[in-house]
């Protein structure tokens, strides 16, 4: 077959994607881009103000506010789920017999929906009549918590939901890296005196290097887009201390109608998104370079 009749036949493959990609992802980057230039609203009335809206989030506390509750949430979720992703993974992968029980087990919650998440946390969150509160009076704790509606607790009952949720996916990710480290690499250090947890700090945890850029980079991604926990279990309380920057873009859009403010608000997170991303991305490089050479 000739090169011509095989990069048809490439192309050909490729066009349903590509039309997708560009329908669903490089059109709505435009067209929003394209409205958060304008002071646009749903009756239609459609007011030029090239780079207004920018302008007016640098004023807007509120914004500012929001984005802070967002970077908060991906620090202390991202290492979480790491982690705990990572911890898990390493329990599975000691074959012990009925590990596929608990790798299905682990995994499970990742079908639910967001909405039957969020029903079973917020009623074991409850006071008074909650599991998690009928669980700490049973170990003698006499005071009531209110987990959803106390600013110091609200944050870390919403990523306890979040982690039950979402951690199954990165210990997938981290077990299929841990599978593909070849077994000589274990054989050879255990014939070196290495025992279990210096095979574990040597051998595994710099073999998963990759897998944990890329467990990291998209739970980075994902705490950044966080809204459906919030927003069921919190509604962004008490008064807006769990409201993140996806909250309010979508108060700003859908119940003030200000759709140009709204689409200024998503570049922002977006361009914020990536560059903690890229940084994050150099940074892990820099460090696999630093101990390549070393």
């Amino acid at each position: 077959m000739s090169r011509w009749r095989l990069h048809t036949a490439a192309y050909a493959l490729l066009l349903p994607f590509l039309l997708f990609y560009v329908l669903f992802m490089l059109l709505p980057l435009g067209l929003g881009l394209f409205v958060s230039l304008y002071n646009w609203s749903f009756t239609g009335d459609k007011l030029f103000v090239a780079l207004d809206n920018y302008k007016d989030l640098l004023m807007d506390s509120d914004f500012w506010a929001s984005l802070w509750h967002t970077f908060y949430f991906v620090i202390i979720s991202t290492p979480t789920l790491v982690i705990l992703g990572l911890l898990l993974a390493l329990l599975v992968n000691l074959k012990l017999r009925g590990s596929w029980l608990f790798q299905t087990v682990y995994f499970l919650p990742n079908l639910l929906s967001i909405a039957v998440v969020t029903a079973v946390w917020s009623i074991m969150f409850q006071p008074y009549t909650g599991l998690i509160n009928a669980g700490l009076h049973f170990l003698g704790m006499e005071d009531e918590i209110f987990w959803l509606t106390d600013p110091g607790y609200a944050w870390y009952s919403i990523l306890t939901a979040t982690a039950w949720w979402t951690v199954g996916f990165n210990m997938i990710l981290f077990l299929a890296g841990l599978q593909e480290i070849p077994k000589d690499l274990y054989e050879a250090a255990s014939l070196d005196g290495a025992d279990r947890k210096q095979q574990l700090w040597y051998v595994t945890i710099p073999m998963l290097r990759r897998v944990t850029v890329l467990v990291t980079i998209l739970q980075v991604i994902a705490s950044f887009k966080i809204f459906g926990q919030v927003w069921l279990m919190t509604k962004g309380g008490p008064g807006n201390a769990t409201r993140t920057v996806v909250q309010y873009i979508y108060e700003t859009g859908f119940r003030q109608q200000n759709m140009g403010l709204a689409s200024a608000m998503s570049y922002v997170l977006m361009i914020v998104t990536l560059f903690i991303v890229i940084l994050q991305f150099r940074l892990m490089n820099e460090k696999e370079k630093v101990g390549g050479t070393s």
